[in-house]
């Protein structure tokens, strides 16, 4: 190769050096704003018709209609309830450590000895042989790790424990299995599902009527994680959460009485804040939690804008590296100045 052929090759590397100081100097940027946002933020707060303290006392009441039930700790906050281990300073959501797919002996095996405060595992009913409730992410459908092993290993510490359902047939059994468990359980519990259509998305959502009469009929308390069905593709113009899928999604939750948050697909957040922040806003049972899947392109800056225009123990971030470090780097950095 000549040297003519290499030069392209020094200016790129100059290019990627150069996107790498003006990302840095935009987060520098963002956090003189944040404090201005802040300050907005908390005239706002002052505004409202509701303190702090009378939400708090409406939640109380709320969680009194169902009984012995409400107190089960796998209902608890999940922030309070790393707060009261020790295990996290803030109730902030980036606080929140997340273990994705353990769904093998040896996949939960590294996540219980992780620094992860949630796990989380997808379940499957196991169509051959004995059907059971396994732990399998399509297009998987067998798996050495049965859900009834996995509580069994995740319940014996203090780990968070998100169970995802991908088809309702696991639904029923995983419930009757859980329960059989309550004993047992000293942690939060999320139940997830993608129980609607949503930008992109090609499978087949969980039917939502039949997934939450079967949850809330062993849970009623517990925190539900309701998401859509969503595509990402590199080099194609990706629409975001439109208003009819939120609405739609706000009609079925409305009637909910316990803590609901909504799985959101980070690289169509900040495209969708208008739609995503008014649906947040007619509740305050209401959370989102970013995710990302390993190839989705996103700048940081979205993690960053979505902070800045919501409280912080409102929006968990499960996403990965390099944007998860950028993100706790942004956040120190705010928190230090």
């Amino acid at each position: 190769m000549t040297a003519k052929e290499k030069k392209p090759e020094k200016v790129a590397s100059k290019d990627r050096k150069k996107e790498k100081k003006d990302s840095d100097s935009a987060i520098e940027t963002r956090v003189i704003k944040k404090k201005k946002r802040t300050e907005k933020q908390q005239k706002r707060k002052s505004m409202r018709g509701k303190t702090d303290i009378e939400t708090k006392t409406e939640r109380k009441h709320d969680n009194k209609g169902h009984g012995n039930q409400s107190k089960g700790p796998w209902s608890e906050n999940i922030l309070d309830y790393f707060i009261n281990q020790k295990r996290i300073q803030r109730r902030d959501g980036a606080e929140i450590i997340w273990n994705h797919a353990a769904n093998s002996k040896n996949k939960l095996k590294e996540a219980l000895q992780s620094d992860a405060h949630m796990i989380e595992a997808d379940v499957l009913l196991r169509t051959s042989g004995k059907k059971r409730p396994i732990m399998a992410h399509p297009p998987a459908t067998d798996s050495d790790l049965t859900l009834q092993e996995w509580l069994n290993g995740v319940s014996s510490t203090n780990k968070g424990i998100k169970l995802d359902f991908k088809s309702i047939e696991a639904v029923l059994p995983s419930m009757q299995i859980l329960n059989t468990l309550k004993a047992d359980i000293k942690q939060p519990v999320w139940i997830n599902a993608d129980i609607l259509p949503g930008p992109g998305g090609k499978a087949k959502p969980v039917d939502p009527k039949e997934f939450l009469q079967t949850v809330a009929s062993f849970f009623p308390e517990v925190t539900l994680s309701l998401g859509w069905t969503t595509g990402w593709f590199p080099n194609k113009n990706n629409t975001g959460y439109n208003w009819e899928m939120v609405r739609a999604m706000e009609d079925i939750c409305k009637e909910l009485k316990q803590p609901v948050t909504f799985p959101v697909r980070a690289a169509l957040v900040h495209q969708s804040w208008t739609q995503l922040s008014w649906l947040l806003q007619t509740s305050d049972r209401y959370s989102l939690t970013i995710w990302a899947g390993k190839d989705d392109i996103y700048p940081v800056e979205d993690l960053l804008y979505v902070r800045d225009n919501s409280e912080e123990y409102r929006v968990y971030y499960d996403i990965y590296d390099p944007q998860n470090s950028d993100l706790k780097k942004a956040i120190e950095h705010t928190q230090n100045n």
